[in-house]
């Protein structure tokens, strides 16, 4: 009991963290004279931080460092509350929504899925857009980076709470000594990098509110867009150009531009094993997808199929979501490597999901070893990545990691198979939600929305979508009894 309250007592500063961010749709609602959407937006605000407070105050007395299980708890309960406060303003503003739907629209928000139940996002209020690119954009590098920053002031140590919800094998790699630090520093260079892509997408042709939209989407490869034809709206090859390039820097690691940054060096990326794996495979996907397409015949032209190849092979790799076209109609064996290449191809440290390439590259290198260790059984071998020796420790936890992930998929896949969609439907659905990718293919593709699904068929792919966002171990291990136990 003392365990929950202790959490709860966390989670109520963060709602009140958290209710800030309704300033900004509450800013554009003025700025629109939209006067319905400012006390939408107000009493979604005033309802957020007043739950904080009031679960702060009730808590008080059993404020205390967080142990590594707090950090556990808080981080599944935080992504679990948060979306349902920020469902508020959309639950008041668009009528018919169910609280089912918004829900999916927010977690997918939050968790930089990208795919959306709702249409007609070209009338939407501007204010809302804003809400649902703000979530993008804040869930892109964790809430919970930034609240390890905010956290130390209050009284609440954060160390925790980053080791539960960053990515990758590599956590314990500080930029800086102290936590907080390290996540002003990550959130200085986002910050940074989206205030470049808004005023490049502005420069390629978008008006102000599209641009600053999509820059969040892109930054947190979240997917979400303005426009019910997403990116093919603009069918501007000069947009698709910036989004790409933003798409392959957000789905590399954050702390490799930060050094790269302070040390005013780009050779930095040229040591970075993983950064160039990312970026080789997913070139190296472009050209071959393009050139199929075009010996096809579903484009006229190597040049055309190079330019929507690209795009939307990019979008799928990284996790974005975004489209151009409908990829749907493609021969099958394009799309589906381009959802397989969203489940490995993102660096850890990214906004995106998946298996994480520094994960693809230990289990390539244990493959090798084993090889050698049934020619050598008595050889010594230790694993080597960039340079550094990848402990056996490492190695055990990323097997663990990818058993799970690809159970949890398969379980999850015959959840929605067996209440009755079809198996394209329900496969692509969940690789698009485990790996917070956006579309899928048959009725959940680009041309389509989630919104076709049941309501049962939406909450499993909510829980995919969480599950992906949060890598697997950190939901499940709350399902185990070692965890409950003292």
């Amino acid at each position: 009991m003392g365990r929950a309250l202790t959490v709860f007592h966390a989670l109520g500063l963060l709602l009140v963290v958290f209710s800030i961010a309704y300033v900004m749709p509450l800013l554009t609602s003025v700025i629109y004279e939209d006067q319905s959407m400012s006390l939408d937006f107000l009493l979604a605000m005033v309802w957020t931080a007043a739950a904080g407070i009031m679960m702060w105050l009730l808590t008080r007395r059993h404020k205390s460092e967080l142990s590594i299980r707090h950090g556990y708890l808080l981080v599944v309960t935080m992504w679990t509350t948060m979306p349902a406060f920020a469902t508020i303003p959309l639950l008041l503003s668009i009528p018919g929504l169910s609280f089912t739907e918004a829900y999916f629209e927010t977690m997918s928000g939050l968790t930089t899925s990208g795919a959306t139940v709702l249409t007609g996002l070209d009338s939407l209020p501007p204010a809302i857009n804003i809400w649902r690119h703000e979530l993008n954009w804040l869930g892109g590098l964790g809430i919970i980076v930034l609240a390890v920053a905010v956290l130390p002031l209050l009284g609440v140590g954060g160390r925790q709470l980053f080791k539960a919800e960053t990515p990758g094998p590599m956590k314990d790699a500080a930029l800086t000594p102290r936590i907080a630090e390290t996540a002003r520093n990550l959130w200085f260079v986002y910050f940074m990098i989206t205030l470049i892509c808004i005023s490049a997408l502005k420069g390629a042709g978008m008006n102000w509110l599209d641009a600053i939209c999509h820059a969040f989407a892109v930054m947190g490869l979240g997917g979400f867009s303005t426009h019910d034809a997403n990116v093919g709206y603009f069918n501007s090859p000069e947009i698709e150009g910036v989004l790409i390039f933003f798409m392959l820097i957000a789905a590399m690691n954050f702390s490799t531009h930060f050094l790269a940054l302070r040390g005013k060096s780009l050779k930095i990326y040229l040591h970075d094993a993983e950064a160039m794996a990312t970026l080789g495979l997913i070139l190296l996907s472009c050209a071959g997808i393009s050139l199929f397409l075009w010996l096809q015949g579903v484009y006229p032209n190597f040049l055309t199929a190079l330019r929507h190849a690209s795009f939307n092979l990019v979008s799928l790799a990284t996790d974005c979501g975004f489209s151009s076209v409908d990829f749907n109609q493609w021969p099958i064996f394009a799309p589906l490597w381009m959802l397989f290449l969203g489940c490995i191809s993102a660096s850890s440290g990214s906004t995106g999901g998946g298996i994480k390439m520094i994960r693809t590259l230990i289990l390539f290198r244990q493959a090798g070893r084993e090889f050698v260790k049934l020619l050598h059984p008595n050889a010594i071998n230790p694993m080597k990545i960039g340079g550094n020796v990848i402990p056996n420790s490492v190695v055990f936890a990323v097997l663990g990691f990818i058993f799970l992930y690809f159970m949890s998929a398969a379980t999850l896949i015959f959840a929605l198979l067996i209440s009755g969609l079809d198996f394209i439907t329900a496969f692509t659905a969940i690789i698009a939600c485990i790996n917070n990718a956006g579309p899928g293919l048959g009725a959940v593709g680009p041309a389509s929305n989630f919104g076709v699904l049941s309501p049962f068929q939406i909450w499993i792919c909510t829980f995919a979508m969480l599950v992906g966002r949060l890598e697997v171990f950190t939901v499940l291990i709350l399902f185990t009894p070692h965890f409950w136990r003292k």
